[in-house]
C-alpha cells in the first residue's frame, strides 16, 4: 500500500503511527477542504467509532507542533486544518457558504515585495486571507 504524503511526513518526523492516527491521517489526506475539528471528527468516526474527540484534538495538536499541518482561523471561530506545504498560496473565503478557495497570484507576490521595499524592509513572510461574496456570472478558479 502506498503511503500518503501526510503519512510519509509523519514517518520523516519520527511520529509513532497508531491505527487511530492512521485513520485521522487518511481522512486528512483525502480531504478536499480545510476541515475543522468537528468535521474531521465526524468523518473519522464513520471509519472508526472508537476514536474519541479528545484523540482527534491531541493528534491535530501533535501534527501542528511537528509542522505537518497548518492551522488557520478564518474568522468563523473554528480552527481549520490543511497539510503543511512548501507550495505558497493564499485563501479566499466565501462568507456565504464558508467555501475556502486556495490561490496564488504572482502580481500579489510582486506588489508585497515592492511595498515592503518602499517602506525600507525585505519581506520575509506573509499571509493573505480574502473574504468575499460571489458575483453572479463572474468567477475564476485559481
Amino acid at each position: 500500500m502506498t503511503l500518503s504524503h501526510l503519512e510519509q511526513l509523519c514517518q520523516v518526523k519520527g511520529l509513532r503511527m497508531t491505527e487511530q492516527r492512521r485513520v485521522i491521517v487518511r481522512v486528512l489526506s483525502e480531504s478536499q477542504d480545510h476541515p475543522d475539528v468537528d468535521a474531521l471528527y465526524k468523518r473519522v468516526s464513520q471509519l472508526d467509532s472508537k476514536i474519541s474527540l479528545a484523540t482527534v484534538y491531541r493528534t491535530l495538536r501533535l501534527f501542528e507542533e511537528a509542522h505537518i499541518l497548518n492551522r488557520h482561523d478564518f474568522g468563523d471561530g473554528k480552527s481549520r486544518y490543511e497539510e503543511a506545504s512548501n507550495e505558497h498560496h493564499h485563501h479566499l473565503i466565501d462568507t456565504h457558504t464558508g467555501q475556502i478557495i486556495e490561490f496564488h497570484d504572482e502580481r500579489i507576490e510582486a506588489l508585497q515585495k515592492e511595498i515592503a521595499k518602499n517602506l525600507g524592509y525585505r519581506l520575509v513572510g506573509h499571509r493573505i486571507e480574502l473574504y468575499g461574496i460571489p458575483i453572479k456570472g463572474i468567477g475564476k478558479k485559481f
